[in-house]
């Protein structure tokens, strides 16, 4: 099957490529679960798709939550993943020099992880900058509020740097949808009027710490044997289109199950759930 143009594997097509998967990398809102809410078997499909061999990683846009909490709340779930979790936050440092000074308007999972790459980290507390900062960036936070875009924007404008973890604008929970870190970051460049540079799902940052991290494994990076699931074309879809792999879009988060699909995405495998995804996998 051609990687480009639109569209969506039929039963026949999918026994052409399924067997050559031996990497699966998963989404974690909408896919895994919804707030932290296990979707019916979503767990034992990763348990399943582990014990047939695959690898599964998981790339989420969460940028809140830090790397151990991320392994936590999946094993509550019963799910380990130590060291699986790649997330928008851990991208952001590829668009940040040590040494950089950064107002973080954003969760502790940004905090973390530029503290860790050597940036001189400002949590925005809503209060006036005494400092200039050389970037701004913005992620999902819940104590966001006027101040605090007033503060984001006046030094975003004044560095002409913003970075946003991601740009979705809202996550799935079993209540429905709630405003994402996009909704932030469109409020903070808006206000700002600076255009901002994305590190997560689908761009080039997150793209190129999934491919290092599994070219370690392969001494390489073999796309043809990746499959990207998720639960939103623009974002799951697009961002397996730039790693090159096959994508699974899941109808249990965003997507409902009679959305229609973008005519510019390409779909490999349109099903239910996860626990679908593993079934056609692991045959």
């Amino acid at each position: 099957m051609s990687r480009s143009g639109a569209a969506t594997a039929t039963i026949d097509d999918v026994e052409d490529w399924t067997q050559g998967i031996d990497t699966v990398l998963c989404d974690l809102d909408g896919v895994v679960w919804l707030a932290h809410q296990p979707i019916a078997g979503s767990v034992e499909a990763v348990a399943e798709l582990r014990r047939s061999g695959r690898r599964v990683i998981f790339v989420t846009n969460n940028s809140a939550a830090t790397s151990a909490q991320h392994e936590q709340a999946l094993a509550e779930v019963g799910i380990a993943a130590d060291g699986d979790v790649v997330s928008s936050a851990m991208a952001v440092t590829a668009l940040v020099t040590p040494g950089t000074r950064v107002l973080v308007a954003a969760g502790p999972g940004v905090v973390e992880a530029l503290q860790r790459a050597g940036a001189d980290v400002v949590v925005n507390s809503g209060e006036p900058l005494t400092e200039a900062v050389d970037a701004v960036v913005v992620g999902l936070h819940r104590d966001f509020d006027y101040a605090r875009l007033a503060v984001a924007a006046e030094a975003a404008r004044r560095c002409a740097r913003l970075i946003g973890t991601n740009t979705d604008s809202t996550y799935p929970t079993p209540d429905g949808l709630l405003p994402g870190g996009g909704s932030i970051l469109a409020a903070v460049a808006l206000a700002s009027g600076v255009d901002p540079v994305i590190a997560g799902k689908p761009h080039l940052p997150l793209a190129t710490l999934v491919e290092s991290m599994l070219a370690e494994r392969h001494d390489a990076f073999h796309p043809d044997r990746v499959l990207m699931v998720g639960d939103r074309p623009e974002t799951d879809g697009r961002f397996a289109a730039l790693l090159g792999c096959r994508f699974a879009l899941v109808r249990s988060g965003v997507s409902s199950p009679a959305a229609e699909i973008d005519e510019a995405t390409t779909v490999d495998l349109d099903v239910a759930d996860l626990a679908e995804v593993a079934r056609r996998l692991v045959c």
